[in-house]
């Protein structure tokens, strides 16, 4: 074995621990499975043409929706051994020192004629056997086997834009109307009217669609479950800990209008006048400790049927205490809410963290999803927000055109008394939570030098721009560059979820090098900022197709791993190693909304950063672990402000020359 050891490709293969019951700094997930939206148009059911989509349910609710009818969509390939190892190798050039860069290539050839081409042999005949090989794989390895908690590690939060409630009615009245744009985005999807978008000539997948209403994550031991219940009909809405059971549609299966929901939850609110046991805490711990307590807490007279209902809901809402927020701190408190609850004596214990899609609503003005990743990217998630918010902003009456007859009662979802076993489950699920809260920082920054349109108009593509500040920020910060992920969605494909951008380039190392040179001139900067820029776009098109280093890297480990073969020690290397050791992780979710989404790094000493590029300004949340000396989260948000401004003065000083006028039209992409 080398001396290096793979975070990437070691993580969810290690075998849980039966004593584990500690939160320990495990890796996050959220690096690994994000998935970048900024190929999608916001607001793209309002603004495109709808066609019919591929959705129906299972009858099975443990089975994943299938396709009513099929899309156009591609098979997931295996790619040619050489190519992955050759561009993998370039990819790792900036990270390693001469010597090590030597010594990988050697490593590489090695592999390559040896176990490479056997794992490469089986991965084909695998590949030729299924439509999609690595997306049952994806979800068991990186998803259902990990064993880290969903909060923070794996579930990120989507902000709504901050509201400005005058009363506790007005909560209710704007909770009411959000739950009722969710019912009517669901019908939309069940009746097959998601557009359609093709990328080139391709159609994008969107089964992703069908897999998020009605979703729950269950705990085991090991391997966890994913349960599907597309066809629910009802949410649950949990106050001071107390879940009650609220139907969505009448009796004739019609979508309620708002204003009989909004009736429900203030009878809701008005007979809970005191906190409930927080059994939802229990959602929030390690998925070992979880599992356990699972177990127990199913066993018992009544909860299993409580629990059955709570996880066959459509989607949960979580009707909050109210906080009172920090001056300066609104958008930092915003999303951590929505990451984590704010600790076990806040509003972590008013959530059931595995559900797919929460809604959180506090009386401050904080609104926003969590939502539990496995089943799903953040696309969907995205596009409803949009949906909903341009709904209730262009029609003062929005959610009034529901039924308000044959209407079944709010039900309230009754546990039996707590024991001792399932006391000292919470109190240690308390303790974790408060640990987890405590360490995750977030720094939301607000960017307002300009947007993406004085990006465009320097003729380069603002998500490889923004990509290239973060690059810049560290390297001022550390001196050295970061290994940097970023997300391309595999939606060419059946059942596509993620591949790695791998966005640190030796284009961009030479960039961030020139910045860093008094001797380098503006034209220098220039010249090597636009390079790296086409660099990362190169790459991205090249992920977009499938045809990155990662996910085929993780095929053929896991066919080692499959047929009882060892792990080569490729997968120890120094740039296996270094490369997937993402200091950087990043995503970009795009929304015209004052709204963002947010999540904790990917490892000890590294930096989330999630941005939303708009027109006139850029909105970027970044995390780092108060536990590391290493990493300042302030600091790279203050580096990276003078990133931008610095990027945009050598631009303005060094313009670029107007390309000639030509009569040949021009396709646009």
């Amino acid at each position: 074995m080398y001396k290096y050891q793979s975070s990437l490709f070691d993580k969810s293969f290690e075998k849980p621990s039966a004593e584990m019951r500690y939160l320990g700094n495990g890796k996050v997930l959220w690096n690994l499975t994000k998935n970048s939206i900024s190929h999608q148009s916001p607001n793209a059911l309002a603004n495109l043409h709808l066609h019919p989509a591929s959705y129906s349910s299972s009858k099975k609710p443990t089975a994943p929706p299938t396709e009513r009818q099929k899309q156009n969509l591609l098979t997931y390939h295996v790619l040619p051994l050489d190519e992955t190892l050759n561009r993998f190798t370039s990819t790792v050039e900036p990270l390693l020192t001469p010597e090590e860069f030597k010594l990988q290539k050697k490593i590489n050839d090695d592999f390559k004629h040896k176990e490479g081409d056997q794992l490469q042999m089986l991965l084909e005949d695998v590949g030729k056997a299924e439509k999609n090989w690595l997306a049952p794989r994806w979800l068991k390895a990186a998803y259902l086997q990990y064993r880290s908690p969903v909060t923070v590690y794996v579930s990120p939060g989507m902000t709504f834009p901050r509201q400005n409630f005058k009363d506790a009615h007005a909560v209710v009245d704007y909770t009411s109307k959000v739950i009722f744009g969710l019912g009517e985005f669901n019908d939309i999807v069940h009746a097959g009217k998601i557009p359609v978008v093709k990328m080139g000539k391709n159609e994008l997948d969107n089964g992703q669609f069908g897999k998020v209403f009605g979703t729950c994550r269950i705990p085991k031991r090991i391997t966890d479950e994913l349960v599907y219940n597309p066809r629910s009909n009802y949410v649950v809405v949990i106050y001071k800990n107390h879940f009650y059971k609220m139907q969505l549609y009448n009796k004739e299966g019609k979508l309620i209008a708002s204003r009989a929901l909004a009736s429900q939850l203030e009878e809701i609110v008005a007979k809970e006048t005191t906190a409930g046991v927080p059994y939802g805490i229990l959602t929030t711990d390690t998925r070992d400790n979880w599992a356990e307590a699972y177990e127990h807490l199913s066993s018992l007279p009544g909860n299993k049927a409580t629990i059955d209902t709570i996880q066959g809901a459509l989607f949960t809402v979580s009707l909050d205490e109210c906080t009172d927020l920090a001056a300066n701190e609104e958008s930092n408190e915003l999303i951590l809410g929505l990451i984590h609850g704010g600790g076990s004596k806040v509003n972590s214990g008013n959530r059931w963290m595995d559900k797919t899609i929460q809604l959180v609503v506090n009386p401050n003005g904080n609104v926003g999803f969590t939502y539990e990743h496995s089943p799903a990217e953040g696309q969907p998630i995205a596009m409803m927000m949009d949906y909903v918010v341009k709904k209730m902003k262009e029609n003062a009456s929005f959610g009034e055109c529901g039924a308000t007859d044959n209407i079944t009662p709010a039900e309230k979802l009754s546990f039996c008394p707590v024991n001792e076993c399932i006391e000292q489950w919470l109190f240690l699920a308390k303790r974790n939570i408060d640990t987890l809260a405590f360490q995750l920082q977030m720094k939301v920054l607000k960017f307002e030098g300009y947007g993406k349109g004085f990006i465009k108009k320097q003729r380069l593509g603002p998500d490889s721009f923004v990509q290239m500040a973060l690059q810049l920020a560290f390297y001022k910060m550390h001196n050295e560059p970061a290994a940097q992920y970023e997300s391309a969605h595999l939606r060419i494909f059946e059942g596509g979820r993620t591949e790695t951008i791998r966005s640190c380039s030796n284009e961009s190392l030479a960039f961030c090098r020139a910045m860093q040179d008094d001797k380098a001139t503006d034209q220098e900067r220039v010249d090597k900022l636009r390079a790296a820029v086409n660099s990362h776009q190169t790459y991205t098109r090249l992920a977009l197709q499938g045809k990155g280093v990662d996910r085929h890297l993780l095929g053929l480990k896991l066919m080692a791993v499959e047929n009882g073969k060892p792990v080569p020690e490729f997968f120890s290397s120094p740039g296996v190693v270094k490369s997937s050791h993402f200091r950087m992780s990043t995503s970009q979710v795009a929304t015209t909304y004052d709204a963002f989404m947010g999540y904790g790094p990917a490892v000890d000493d590294g930096y989330a950063c999630c941005y939303n590029p708009r027109e006139q300004d850029i909105i970027l949340a970044i995390s780092a672990w108060r536990y590391c000396q290493a990493t300042d989260h302030l600091k790279f948000a203050k580096t990276l402000e003078q990133s931008f401004l610095q990027m945009k003065d050598i631009l303005e000083k060094c313009p670029a020359p107007v390309p000639a006028k030509t009569d040949n039209p021009k396709s646009k992409l």
